[in-house]
């Protein structure tokens, strides 16, 4: 804890759980697909209309270092977070809506893919088309 102002205190890191702090870990918990810093404002002014863009990456950046959010990086894309408990997996970006989806299923060893003498550590895999909302409503026709 550091001392702030008049004999406040001020707690530093994840040590005080908030309102807003809650609201934005629920809102990435249940959204079950990752979501950029504004689709995580959207949804955690569900829960705390007051809330604002600032405490939103303020608290992201806490939440990431305490290990519980993880940044999913897009080329092109703003970041999007989701929870750091999924393990290895890739994602799906509907080329239509923007929105980012977990996919769980992963194509394995890539090392035939690597140029010969190389050995693949690891990789990401982002595939690109409509998503199921899109695709029904004919966005992309």
């Amino acid at each position: 804890m550091r001392r702030s102002g008049q004999g406040m205190y001020r707690w530093t890191h994840m040590q005080r759980s908030t309102r807003q702090r809650e609201a934005i870990q629920a809102a990435i918990q249940d959204a079950g697909r990752p979501l950029s810093a504004h689709e995580i404002l959207q949804a955690a002014q569900r829960e705390v209309p007051e809330i604002g863009i600032a405490t939103v990456y303020r608290n992201l950046k806490l939440l990431q270092a305490d290990g519980q959010v993880q940044t999913v990086a897009l080329p092109e894309q703003p970041p999007h977070y989701e929870i750091s408990t999924h393990g290895h997996h890739h994602h799906f970006q509907c080329t239509i809506c923007q929105r980012v989806f977990d996919v769980h299923a992963c194509p394995g060893n890539l090392d035939k893919l690597a140029p010969r003498g190389f050995s693949v550590q690891r990789h990401e895999l982002t595939l690109y088309g409509l998503c199921k909302d899109c695709r029904k409503s004919g966005a992309g026709a």
